[in-house]
């Protein structure tokens, strides 16, 4: 059974901004398909931290694991080294024992949308035993974010240079 939360909650996305390196792309200097699923990682990360928790809270605090269960991902267009890049990140559908995240990424330089996908997770203790959401996680990601989007996941280089 899905949350009962409202409807836009699951339409609220999160923003990560990262720039393309050259380790990420292939002797054609396009990124590596790999890499998506690497990027939805940082999104989903990013998404969690932006409402006060990380990953590493649920697994020492909680004994509580999301284990990836499924990934899809859409290519529709090819992302270049030097490429800057929005992840946006939202949650598809939250349950009791399992979640999923939505993903579209975004180049900024043309508002191209060149990847979208999802990822299912199930919430396991450290043994894999399935479990549910520890006391407060789901609400939590229901919750909106209180902390300012983009800020903590940029990765990208500010004009101005190091400080």
């Amino acid at each position: 059974m899905t949350s009962p939360a409202p409807e836009k909650v699951f339409g609220d996305w999160h923003e990560t901004l990262l720039r393309v390196r050259y380790s990420e792309t292939d002797k054609m200097g396009i990124v590596y398909y790999a890499n998506y699923l690497i990027w939805f990682e940082i999104g989903r990360t990013e998404f969690c931290r932006a409402r006060g928790f990380s990953y590493r809270d649920m697994e020492e605090n909680e004994d509580a694991f999301l284990v990836v269960a499924e990934t899809y991902c859409r290519y529709k267009a090819p992302a270049f080294y030097d490429d800057e890049l929005l992840i946006r990140t939202h949650i598809a559908e939250l349950r009791r024992r399992s979640l999923r995240f939505g993903y579209e990424i975004v180049r900024v330089s043309d508002d191209q949308v060149i990847s979208e996908g999802e990822t299912g997770h199930v919430v396991t203790d450290s043994t894999g035993r399935v479990r549910s959401f520890p006391e407060g996680y789901a609400q939590r990601l229901l919750a909106p974010p209180i902390v300012k989007s983009q800020s903590s996941g940029q990765i990208v280089p500010t004009e101005e240079g190091p400080a």
